[in-house]
């Protein structure tokens, strides 16, 4: 049986498995599910077809600091049962197959799991900020954070995160909501911008299904969430990104 140690990487370790990774699965459970039910159970086979995982559990309506329109922020407690039950369920797959975990939101729960296998926290406009949650978690763990344009990839230059979020690509029901409710799309050119002139690996996220996969071509890197979570066969339609972006070509660090 593995232990802890087993799963514990260094940051460079880290770094080197996310330079290469391509699917990033954001798995969020219904509101109904329990961290030791059946739904993780039957969604579980996906982690050894993807390359990371995002555990984003739905807010618990926690207001998050200077938010507008009542932004929420997922509450601690969730964050740690599933985030823990995400590791355990990875923790049973060779090393090879596991996917480097993050945690949604929550900087304190990924400083509380570090012995446990988490891998790092990704964090959004109205969470802590790259700068705190670095000096929270120390130089190994992996930091991502969301970028909605150009300025914003730009800005995460002076940032101390490994990857970026950047989208929404096409229309999604879950993210990417301005002033007075109008979704902002980026679009799949804007990405390919994007993913050039980062300097650390880079998603696209938003609404994207196998479909969408060829006209992220000049990215090569992608973030699902719906589209694995909710498949009849979560494990399939992973393996099937997983193979529709094994064809398309990472962009070259600038």
């Amino acid at each position: 049986m593995r232990t802890d140690a087993d799963r514990l990487l260094d940051g460079p370790a880290r770094r080197g498995r996310l330079a290469r990774a391509r699917l990033l699965w954001i798995l969020t459970p219904p509101a109904d599910a329990t961290p030791d039910g059946r739904w993780l159970e039957r969604v579980a086979p996906a982690l050894a077809e993807v390359d990371v995982v995002q555990v984003r559990p739905k807010p618990a309506g926690d207001r998050a600091p200077d938010a507008p329109h009542g932004a929420t922020v997922t509450g601690a407690r969730a964050a740690a049962d599933w985030t823990r039950a995400v590791l355990a369920s990875a923790a049973e797959l060779a090393p090879d197959r596991r996917p480097l975990v993050f945690v949604n939101d929550r900087v304190d729960v990924a400083r509380a799991l570090a012995g446990e296998g988490i891998d790092g926290v990704h964090v959004g406009d109205h969470d802590a900020p790259p700068g705190v949650a670095r000096d929270v978690l120390g130089p190994d763990a992996l930091i991502g954070l969301s970028t909605h344009g150009p300025a914003d990839v730009a800005a995460a230059l002076d940032e101390p995160v490994d990857m970026l979020g950047f989208g929404p690509i096409f229309p999604t029901a879950t993210k990417g909501y301005g002033p007075g409710g109008v979704q902002r799309i980026l679009g799949p050119e804007a990405a390919w911008v994007a993913a050039a002139t980062s300097v650390v690996p880079l998603f696209a996220i938003g609404g994207i299904d196998l479909a969408a996969v060829d006209a992220l071509d000049r990215v090569g890197r992608c973030a699902v969430g719906s589209a694995i979570t909710d498949a009849d066969d979560p494990a399939a339609s992973a393996r099937a990104f997983s193979a529709a972006l094994a064809s398309t070509e990472l962009p070259a660090a600038p």
